[in-house]
């Protein structure tokens, strides 16, 4: 049966997103039926309200949720009506090339659920952000989004494994694969860079240094396990990192921003066959210049990080495991806690760099 619920609405690039009664549609077969209890609000979302991720309008905002399903549609065996559950914007189809091969978490084909919600005032169905819309009551996914976790951790600090707590802890755990005693630099210490931070220290780094520019950022990353902070505003980062490291460089670094400068800078603060990590969601008319010889005589690499290069089924419950034992810190990650009604808000005190995560309760 059809049902009503709210979600917050995206019409057209860089317009207000608003609160509206939406109509959603039961789940189809391998689909749930997820009442949100909790959603952050997250950079992505922003890029989808300003157009710069795709144009199929009207969007239903948000994608990093907690909740519980409420309905299954037929066909579906891995989760239960009541089962309490962190949504995951990839979930691996099991038959693609690299699903075949062992390698789920570069699933080429990621399963969603048929586009199930509609705005109610002029029936427009809606685009679901990263496949999910939890900016909402509720929202239809796939089952295999919807990944068990134990209660006790609560839906408010839950919801963040679902995006960028999990992506950054899974950079540094997976992507870069950070070993004992290493030595890290993070650019960007908002709610992805803290992640790493959290990741690397998870890993038994031995040195961890933030970089931002904003020094309440600097302050989150001590918190979260930083030993050592640089604000790229009043000095050169590249070479602060070098004469932290006896002129070396760090062992690993992470690019937590989504710029052409701090990627370069990532990359020339690394020491000989240093990794450096891709992060951060670039605007799509970023360019960058290389000296390739320059990057090829410092060896090592460069790489993407989607998702942390996690597996969600295995992930979600671990990092939940974690919060549970206190050795990863959700609560802090936390700035505020806001109604549907209050996107707008939070989005702006994003972009002026007051909140790690605003964090919608429902």
């Amino acid at each position: 049966m059809t049902i009503t619920g709210q979600g917050v609405i995206s019409r057209r690039a860089g317009e207000p997103a608003l609160l509206e009664d939406i109509l959603l549609d039961p789940p189809g077969p391998g689909e749930v039926l997820v009442r949100i209890q909790a959603s952050g609000v997250c950079h992505t979302d922003l890029h989808y309200k300003l157009g710069k991720i795709g144009d199929e309008f009207p969007y239903l905002l948000g994608h990093e949720a907690a909740g519980i399903i409420e309905e299954i549609g037929e066909g579906v065996t891995t989760v239960s009506e009541g089962d309490y559950v962190v949504l995951a914007w990839r979930a691996p189809c099991g038959h693609c090339r690299f699903c075949a091969a062992g390698r789920p978490h570069l699933c080429a084909a990621s399963l969603n659920a048929e586009p199930r919600m509609r705005a109610k005032k002029d029936g427009l169905v809606l685009s679901p952000s990263l496949g999910i819309g939890a900016f909402s009551t509720h929202t239809v996914v796939s089952a295999k989004q919807a990944i068990p976790i134990p209660p006790e951790c609560p839906p408010e600090q839950a919801c963040l494994i679902g995006c960028g707590v999990m992506t950054g802890v899974g950079a540094a755990l997976y992507t870069a694969g950070v070993s004992p005693g290493s030595s890290v630099a993070v650019f960007g210490c908002g709610g992805v860079g803290c992640s790493v931070i959290q990741g690397a220290r998870l890993a038994h780094a031995g040195r961890i240094i933030a970089v931002d520019i904003a020094d309440n950022k600097l302050d989150w990353a001590r918190e979260f396990g930083a030993t050592d902070t640089v604000n790229a505003k009043e000095c050169d980062p590249v070479e602060k990192i070098k004469e932290m490291t006896g002129g070396n460089g760090v062992n690993f670094v992470f690019e937590a921003v989504g710029t052409s400068e701090t990627l370069l800078q990532s990359i020339w603060s690394r020491d000989l066959a240093g990794v450096a990590v891709l992060i951060g969601v670039p605007d799509p008319q970023m360019v960058m210049e290389l000296p390739i010889q320059r990057f090829f005589g410092l060896g090592g690499s460069l790489r993407v990080s989607w998702y942390g290069d996690c597996l969600p089924s295995r992930d979600f419950p671990l990092l939940a495991e974690w919060y549970k034992s206190d050795q990863l810190d959700l609560d802090r990650m936390v700035t505020r806690t806001i109604g549907l009604g209050d996107t707008e808000a939070a989005f702006e005190a994003m972009e002026r760099g007051e909140t790690l995560r605003s964090v919608i309760k429902l």
